[in-house]
This record gives C-alpha cells, structure tokens and sequence, in this order.
C-alpha cells in the first residue's frame, strides 16, 4: 500500500538533522549532523541548542537517566546543490567515532567509548536502549574514496563500564531497534536496503544464524531495486518502520517479513523516525537534505525509543 505522509514541517534550517527523541513537553531533540550539535526543537519550531558535541553526531536516546545518549560517527565530508545537502565520505579531520552523553539540562557532553577493546568505533550510527538500562548501537563503519570499512551491532552499559561486539561482520549497518517485548533486535543496512533480525538470547548477546547469513541475522526484508535503508523505529504492535532513502519515505513492515505500507516523504533523503505526542500517535521524522523536521500523522501507536 503507497500512501503520502500527512502532516507539516515542524522546523527548517536544520544542518542535515537524525536522530529525532520525542520529549513528553511537545519538543524533539535532534542531531545536526553538519552542525556537530545537539539541537532541541519546541513545538512552535523554535531551535534551541542544547549542547555542541563535535564530530558527527547521528543517531541519539534518552537513557533512563534522562541524559541524552549519542551515536558520533566523527565526521562527514559534504555536498550542497541548490540547498540540498549529502554526506559524500569521511571529513578530512576525521578521527574515529564514539558514544558520548549529554546532560539535556546543562549541555555538559562525556565521552563514554571510543574503543571496544582494541578496536576503534568507526562510525557509530544509531542507538537503542533494552529494559536493563544498557544499549544496543550500529557501528556503520567508514567510507573512504577507495574503500568501505565494515561494520558492527555493539552492545554496552551506559555508566561506560562495558562494551562488547555482538554481530560482526555487517555491511554498512544503520539503524537498530528492539521488539516490543524486547526478544528480538533489529537492523537495517544502508547499502543493500535489508532489513535483519537476531534473537536477544542474554544482556548484551545475541543468537546467530549459520553461513550463508553474511552477518549472523535472519533475512526479514530486502527491497528490490536501487533503495537504501537508514535509521528505523518500531509500533507498538511490532511492526517495523524503516526510513527509506533514494525513493524517500518510510517503509512498514511486518515482524514476519512482509512489506506492509510505504509512507512517501517530501524529499529523498528521509533519515529517522521516532514516535511521541498523544497515544504516540505522531511520527517524527528527519528530511535531512533540506534540513526540515516533518511531523505526521501516523495510523498506529509506536513504542518510546528510551527505557
């Protein structure tokens, strides 16, 4: 079913925005990821920054702390066209990627990870916290001009006591959600527009799937064509809504699979969703290359993306 998002444009001027949080006052954090901030937009569009982060920030969450969680993927180049704006590789001062927490009250910002190990974060993505207090977060890797560094799905507590590796290795891995009742974690990759599941078998690990499975995920949905898949969220009822880049919208599908809906957007770049205002009855969602927060009606209740 094809359908057109019905709503309005919350706020423009936005540097590339992602990683929308629903606060239950009517305002939405947002990242400007060309910006290298934390940004938080009140009901009547007004932008208000929140804290400078550097680098660049792409996915965020509010912990149960109510400290705003970031995903820093430390830094893209750039193209503009006729005010339309992309990523195009790694900024030129990159320097890895790292989790950093922000105090949504002072605009204090912490580093928590920058390593699993001895392994660095290249380019972390999105984030997603369980029930316990810890979270799960996509490392999408690296692109260069002559190469693409893989990717992960890590797992790590939000006090940075610990961190660890739970699916690996995965191709260009970009937005993480868990299922309602928290059993099954999802994630979408950017470049083969597929959407992958793994079962949440302990705090932190997750069951595999044996070869062929590239990534150790079971297969939920893969579009045909030329699409792409960016950051995602879920319904309360379970289903999975997927921002869908190149066509530009968000794409609905079932936990078994099928492709239920396709909400059209204003633009092809359409990044991020999240869910918040009455019954969370209303989707969230980043327009990032013309810098825009769109806010739609939406035909189901989604699930809170914090704990």
């Amino acid at each position: 079913m094809n359908l057109t998002l019905q709503g309005r444009v919350m706020a423009t001027g936005l540097k590339f925005p992602e990683g929308p949080v629903a606060l239950p006052d009517g305002s939405v954090l947002v990242v400007e990821i060309a910006a290298g901030r934390l940004t938080r937009v009140m009901p009547d569009g007004e932008l208000k920054v929140v804290a400078e982060v550097g680098g660049g920030p792409n996915g965020a969450a509010l912990g149960p702390d109510g400290h705003c969680y970031i995903c820093n993927n430390g830094g893209f180049s750039w193209r503009t066209d006729v005010g339309f704006t992309r990523p195009t590789g790694a900024a030129a001062n990159y320097g890895g990627g790292s989790i950093q927490r922000v105090n949504i009250a002072t605009g204090e910002v912490i580093t928590l990870y920058t390593h699993c190990g001895d392994v660095p974060l290249h380019g972390p993505n999105d984030i997603v916290f369980d029930g316990d207090g810890g979270f799960w977060f996509t490392d999408f890797g690296k692109t260069f001009e002559d190469r693409i560094m893989r990717g992960a799905v890590y797992y790590a507590r939000a006090d940075g006591s610990q961190i660890r590796c739970a699916a690996h290795p995965v191709l260009t891995p970009n937005g993480v959600g868990l299922s309602p009742d928290g059993r099954t974690l999802y994630v979408s990759e950017t470049e083969t527009s597929r959407l992958w599941s793994y079962p949440v078998t302990g705090q932190g690990e997750l069951g595999h799937e044996a070869w062929p499975s590239p990534n150790g995920g079971r297969l939920v949905h893969g579009l045909a064509g030329y699409q792409r898949f960016d950051s995602l969220a879920v319904e309360e009822s379970g289903n999975i809504c997927v921002a869908t880049l190149v066509r530009g919208g968000i794409s609905v599908f079932s936990p078994g699979g099928e492709l239920l809906e396709f909400h059209e957007a204003p633009e092809g770049y359409c990044t991020n969703i999240c869910f918040g205002g009455p019954e969370r009855r209303t989707a969230f969602i980043t327009l990032s290359g013309y810098g825009q927060l769109f806010a739609a009606q939406w035909p189901r209740p989604g699930l809170v993306l914090s704990a």
